[in-house]
């Protein structure tokens, strides 16, 4: 079973939409949600997990011996020989792409996932890098924008790792078809009525003829891909697309 662990202040937030749709649904069969609060490990009795930043400035920063004490206790949830990957949702992360999230979920290393979810200005830097040397803790960023906080972000990698856990979708092709799995964007999808709005489905989808159909889905998604992300497609060119 894939284990998520999410270290943050606010627990009360999840499963939140990860409990709706095929996400809920496998939870507690194919996977497991463990929550942990940071502030149960403020060393004060108004359980405090921030204080004013050295030096001044706006804000508050969230304070390295909680955040230590917080994850050393989620790590100790994961059981030899479990080594759960550790990341911490930041802004100035490495952009999280389609590769990290096989990576993280193949069945021969999936250990699960420790997810540290920030507040306020930031984390102290020290614990950080103690986590990422000793640890080897990843920074991941979703976007580069800022948000209140990193929960949001943490639901984007379960969510998207959940899709690649075997069992979790009813088609067991479907992951290997969507966007980015081959540097590629998905391919244009249609359904029924085979007309709607004075606009017919494309006439090769209808033929049967499934080599061509497959041929005609690579071509419009190297299309859309040449059209709306050079970068990708300068990828998918260099991998030998």
């Amino acid at each position: 079973m894939f284990s998520v662990t999410v270290v943050t202040i606010f627990p009360e937030i999840f499963p939140g939409p990860l409990e709706f749709g095929l996400s809920g649904k496998g939870l507690g069969k194919l996977w497991n949600l463990q929550l942990v609060n940071i502030r149960d490990f403020a060393k004060d009795k108004h359980r405090k997990v921030d204080d004013s930043p050295c030096g001044g400035g706006a804000g508050m920063i969230m304070k390295p011996d909680v955040i230590h004490e917080a994850l050393t206790h989620a790590l100790s949830l994961y059981l030899p020989p479990q080594n759960p990957k550790i990341l911490f949702m930041s802004p100035r992360g490495s952009p999280l792409s389609q590769k990290m999230i096989k990576s993280w979920t193949e069945e021969n290393k999936a250990d699960g996932l420790i997810i540290l979810c920030g507040r306020y200005e930031g984390i102290d830097q020290r614990v950080i890098d103690f986590w990422k040397d000793n640890h080897d803790m990843k920074e991941v960023s979703v976007g580069d924008f800022v948000l209140f906080g990193g929960e949001l972000p943490a639901m984007f990698v379960i969510d998207a790792c959940l899709r690649q856990i075997p069992g979790m979708m009813h088609n067991a092709t479907s992951p290997q078809r969507e966007s980015f799995s081959v540097d590629l964007l998905e391919y244009p999808q249609y359904t029924g009525p085979c007309v709607w709005n004075g606009e017919n489905v494309p006439p090769i989808l209808l033929s049967g003829n499934h080599g061509e159909i497959e041929r005609w889905r690579l071509e419009r998604a190297e299309e859309v891909t040449r059209e709306l992300r050079h970068d990708l497609w300068e990828l998918y060119k260099g991998n030998g697309g």
